[in-house]
Order: structure tokens, then sequence, then C-alpha cells
């Protein structure tokens, strides 16, 4: 049965030529031309690679500090056992602190929080909550900057507006650069950031073209395809 689309989506698709590719400062203004939801929508770049995800040695992901944050408010979990890293961690602003009691209730279901940060010291037991937050992009990872000794440095910047980004099992990566309700300039300035740190992420051992598409869109729109050679990919 074909997927029946609103008219608010209709509407939206007369703006777009699907056809077509659009230099980055012209999508976001079709984009903001679109009909709003009753909600405000969060901005997403969706990348489709030319890494074959099943090689370990062309896994990409990252991290990207949009310079306009996401607009949504960060729930960040801290594991650091009592003493200088778990101070710093609460007092630069952790939803949640603590050791041995936030790994059991992770390994009882609880998952209630956005970004996990761990010690060094701390991932020794933290390592067993793989198969529990690895699924959900939820894993302390050093390549990430979420396993450090530095919590409030980490924690600062991942409520400032820190993404992190990562491959999925089919070679698309998708990341959220803000919020409907930002201005032109904002989508446009977070979209270059994160587009910038996809590129930068492009693996060693990868022979050929990296980045075959990017498309930018809100939660509820249809997808508005982006010219590479705008944003200065060529390969």
């Amino acid at each position: 049965m074909a997927k029946k689309h609103s008219k608010r989506y209709l509407k939206a698709l007369e703006l777009v030529n699907g056809k077509q590719t659009y230099p980055l400062r012209e999508a976001v203004e079709i984009l903001k031309r679109f009909p709003r939801a009753r909600f405000d929508e969060t901005v997403d770049l969706a990348f489709r690679l030319g890494v074959d995800p099943k090689q370990s040695d062309q896994m990409v992901r990252g991290t990207v500090a949009l310079p306009h944050g996401t607009g949504k408010k960060v729930r960040v979990l801290v594991f650091a056992k009592p003493g200088d890293a778990a101070d710093a961690a609460r007092a630069a602003g952790a939803d949640y602190v603590g050791f041995e009691e936030y790994i059991k209730k992770c390994q009882e279901g609880w998952i209630d929080f956005d970004v996990a940060i761990a010690t060094p010291e701390a991932m020794t037991e933290v390592r067993k909550l793989g198969k529990i937050l690895g699924p959900r992009g939820l894993m302390p990872n050093p390549k990430t900057g979420t396993v450090t000794d530095d919590t409030a440095r980490a924690v600062r910047e991942f409520k400032a507006g820190r993404v992190e980004f990562k491959l999925d099992k089919t070679g698309n990566l998708h990341l959220p650069i803000g919020k409907a309700s930002f201005s032109a300039q904002q989508i446009e300035e977070n979209a270059r950031a994160a587009i910038d740190a996809v590129a930068k992420a492009r693996p060693a051992s990868l022979r050929g073209r990296y980045i075959h598409s990017c498309a930018i869109s809100t939660t509820m729109s249809p997808s508005i395809r982006l010219d590479l050679r705008d944003l200065g990919i060529t390969a």
C-alpha cells in the first residue's frame, strides 16, 4: 500500500525538485519556507557514504561542536568514582553522576540520558554495559571524547551542542543539527560545521568516493539534496 502523506508534507514537496541538488544556502531557505508542524521539528543531515560498514577500518564516527547547539536539552550521565572527576562533572552541570549505582540502573534497563561520559578508571566496569549501551549509541568511547578524566570539559561541550555521529549498518550517517525555529544563518552554520566534521572523518583505508550524497530535512519534511560541489566535496 502506498504511503499517504499529510497535506503539509505535500505542500512542502511542491517547493522541492527531487531530481535537483541545491547549494546549502538555497536549501536552507527552502527548508525555512516549508509549512511548520505543531512542534519544533529537528533539522537533520543525512549522508550516503561509500564505505563498507562491515570493515572495521572503514568505521566513520566522531563528534562536532555545533556553533549554535542543537536546541535540545541534553541529559548527561557521568560514570565516575567519588572524587575530583565526579565533583567537577556535577559542578559543570551533569544531570547524573555516579558509579556502581548507575551501572546497576543501566543493567536494569534505565537509559533516560542522551550522552554517557566515563573516566578511564570507571571504564573497567562500564565496559560490561556494552551490549546495553552500544546498540543505542550511548557507550562511552575515547574517539568521541566521552572517555576522559576532564569530565567538566566534556559535560560543558555536550551541554553546549556537541553532537556525536556514527555510521549505521547500511553505510549511512544521520545527525541532528538544530531546530526548525533556528534562523537560516544558524542552520547553515551548524550544517557547514557538521559536514566539515564528517568529511574529516574519512577513513584512511578508503579508496574511491567517500561522500556519495548529502541531504537536509526536518523531522516531518521531504529531504532536500545538497550540491556536493557547493560544499567543496569532490571525492
